[in-house]
């Protein structure tokens, strides 16, 4: 399979690189408005709403731009969480509704797919009680939600009282909503929502709507990720070639040579597992088992090849502020984002045994 990037693509990768390079010091709000600026927030938006009606590979890769500078932003949870499910399953009404103003920068988006030592449940224990096609209300608890205070709407998994699955729709400021910060290891925005009675503000769609938002999510993160170890490679890979040990730089030594060349492996099939994910999400809304293997295969390698990056800069490592502790700090919000390797790992076992 060919995933070789085309030229708009590519040109969409050089302006994200270029938006981010001249961040500087700025606030997540002015990295987010300068992208917003160079037409990037609106790449996945329809093209009647002022987007450019791109799909799921095109916010992956300013995803992978995004991890590749560790830059603090709400790219994933906006694109890859937010407009691109209410892309896939809202009505065109809906879509005038939640996205007004994402374009610009003004608006973001998020979705909750977390719960309490469930990760990406199957079976939510969150709940939607239905009134009417679009209404009613939604209950539960859901953690690890990004920017969930910032955002203008919320996409909640949720059983249905009547049966089955859906995505719906609240508002941060309704007041069933109660949103609490928690830490995370890069320092984002991200919070735990607590939903008792809130209002739905619209219902995007059932299983498939469920099952796909969950895809995207760890197509997204791995995408994240893949830009994160790249990032990290490139920057250890630099620091070994120049410092010099006995006369010799540390990249002559052979068993330097060997993990660097370890990370790379790491780093080119978590590329490879990223692209393949999206691929495969960019034709075919819903359940995509490429999308789990990216998950695990981010979870279960890419915070190895970050500890043996920190090894390879020995004390340069463990300076908080050098750039490699960001892409640390990433890629471990990451894993937890996608609930950990042993998750994933059910994840995958689960789908294989389900196809026998």
């Amino acid at each position: 399979m060919d995933f070789a990037l085309d030229e708009a693509q590519r040109a969409i990768a050089e302006l994200t690189a270029g938006a981010l390079g001249h961040r500087g010091a700025s606030s997540w709000k002015d990295t987010w408005s300068a992208l917003a600026s160079a037409g990037l927030a609106s790449l996945v938006l329809p093209e009647r709403l002022g987007g450019d009606g791109l799909g799921v590979v095109e916010a992956a890769i300013v995803l992978t731009e995004v991890g590749r500078c560790a830059a603090e932003v709400p790219a994933l949870a906006t694109l890859m969480l937010g407009v691109l499910p209410v892309v896939r399953w809202g009505t065109a009404d809906q879509q005038e509704q939640l996205l007004s103003g994402v374009g610009s920068g003004e608006v973001l988006l998020t979705a909750a797919v977390r719960e309490p030592s469930g990760g990406w449940p199957a079976v939510p224990t969150t709940v939607a009680v239905r009134d009417g096609a679009d209404a009613g209300t939604v209950s539960g608890t859901k953690v690890g939600v990004p920017y969930a205070a910032e955002a203008a709407w919320i996409l909640v998994p949720a059983s249905v009282d009547s049966g089955g699955r859906a995505v719906v729709v609240v508002e941060p400021a309704d007041a069933g909503v109660t949103i609490t910060p928690t830490p995370t290891s890069a320092g984002g925005p991200e919070y735990t929502v607590q939903l008792d009675r809130a209002a739905v503000a619209g219902v995007l769609g059932a299983d498939a709507a469920v099952a796909d938002l969950y895809q995207l999510a760890a197509a997204g993160a791995a995408a994240m990720a893949d830009g994160a170890v790249a990032g990290a490679l490139a920057l250890t890979t630099a620091y070994v070639a120049t410092r010099e040990q006995f006369g010799r730089p540390l990249a002559a030594f052979q068993a330097v040579a060997q993990q660097i060349a370890d990370i790379y492996i790491t780093s080119r099939t978590l590329r490879l597992a990223a692209l393949a994910a999206v691929w495969q999400l960019s034709r075919c809304p819903g359940p995509a088992g490429d999308s789990d293997v990216a998950a695990y295969w981010l979870a279960a390698q890419a915070p190895a090849a970050l500890r043996a990056c920190h090894h390879l800069h020995g004390g340069v490592g463990m300076d908080s502020s050098y750039q490699l502790a960001a892409f640390s700090s990433l890629v471990s919000d990451l894993t937890r984002a996608v609930g950990g390797a042993e998750h994933c790992l059910d994840l995958l076992m689960g789908a294989a045994c389900s196809s026998t």
